[in-house]
């Protein structure tokens, strides 16, 4: 993290394209917050945009803007992102799920820094800092042709990889004191001392999402905390190393009940995610789908053909799906 410290701090002073890299969860946001506030253009508009949130259709619209009459709705002209970040920054999250005609017009406003509005034919021309992001692989993506690689690297001036928290169990100390202090004055709480069987659990779990499942379960812990000191009791049990009795429920073929957990994992994966999340979906549903995808290519030995016939899809379908899982590395 001293590192990602260094190079946010070095290539804030530039105007160089900035790609983050990392799971989800691991504060990608943050860096690019960082990388605007400590440029030239800290006083100038820092805009958000999350591609995985959007259809293609409503993303170009969204981050070029239109004109009136252009689409169904159009009823006056509107200004886009870039338009509204114009010398200033904008942040591109989950860069990865741009389709290819997307990422044509993309590219043009970075080589150009020009692009006209949906349904328009008048140039604008932007002085616009790119940050994106993805939580997955651009350079095996461009591989496969599912990302321009030209665009990859004009994104990829400046790489800075985000490391998962379960391989920095030695940052949750400074973190958990970071999220106690932010919760315990939202919440008027007085939560200031750690037990350390507590910071202990807290140090072995696993975090699959990260920094952002940290933050939310400290949060959890401070509400229901009843003294000023958070002890393991106020954890959720899969953190301290217990099984989840839901699963463990599911385990059992004769409780199963398909529905509960279903709505079981729903819960989960909203509890992993704050507010403010606009990819709830690849967060949820995508998950579910791999893992559906994974185990019935298992049962079909690897037979694509038998595969897709039981999963009722074109097997064009899921041989793009195999790809954009990562199946068949």
């Amino acid at each position: 993290m001293l590192e990602v410290y260094r190079i946010t701090r070095q290539v804030a002073r530039s105007n160089a394209s900035v790609l983050l890299l990392g799971e989800t969860g691991t504060g990608k946001e943050l860096v690019a917050e960082a990388v605007h506030t400590l440029s030239d253009r800290r006083t100038r508009p820092f805009v958000k945009v999350n591609c995985g949130a959007l259809s293609e259709n409503l993303l170009e619209s969204e981050l070029f803007g239109h004109v009136k009459g252009a689409f169904t709705g159009a009823v006056s002209d509107r200004a886009g992102r870039f338009q509204s970040a114009d010398t200033g920054t904008i942040f591109l999250d989950e860069i990865n799920s741009t389709t290819p005609l997307l990422q044509v017009k993309l590219l043009r406003v970075l080589q150009e820094r020009e692009f006209e509005r949906v349904g328009g034919d008048t140039t604008i021309r932007v002085d616009t800092r790119i940050v994106s992001a993805s939580n997955r692989n651009l350079l095996e993506m461009a591989a496969d042709g599912t990302f321009r690689e030209d665009l990859y690297y004009r994104l990829n001036v400046v790489p800075i990889h985000l490391p998962p928290l379960r391989e920095r169990p030695e940052d949750i100390p400074a973190l958990v004191g970071h999220f106690l202090n932010i919760y315990n004055e939202g919440n008027d709480r007085y939560v200031t001392h750690i037990h350390p069987e507590a910071m202990d659990a807290l140090q072995k779990y696993h975090w699959p999402g990260n920094v952002r499942e940290l933050q939310n379960i400290i949060e959890h812990a401070v509400v229901m905390a009843t003294g000023d000191e958070l002890t393991s009791d106020v954890l959720p049990g899969v953190v301290r190393g217990e099984a989840d009795p839901a699963l463990a429920t599911a385990a059992a073929p004769v409780q199963l009940d398909f529905d509960s957990l279903a709505q079981h994992l729903v819960v989960e994966g909203l509890s992993q995610a704050d507010e403010k999340s606009e990819d709830l979906h690849s967060r949820i549903v995508d998950r579910v789908e791999r893992e559906v995808i994974s185990q019935v290519l298992d049962q079909c030995q690897g037979v694509q053909i038998k595969a897709a016939s039981r999963l009722g899809i074109n097997r064009n379908t899921l041989h793009k799906k195999i790809k954009d899982y990562g199946l068949g590395e």
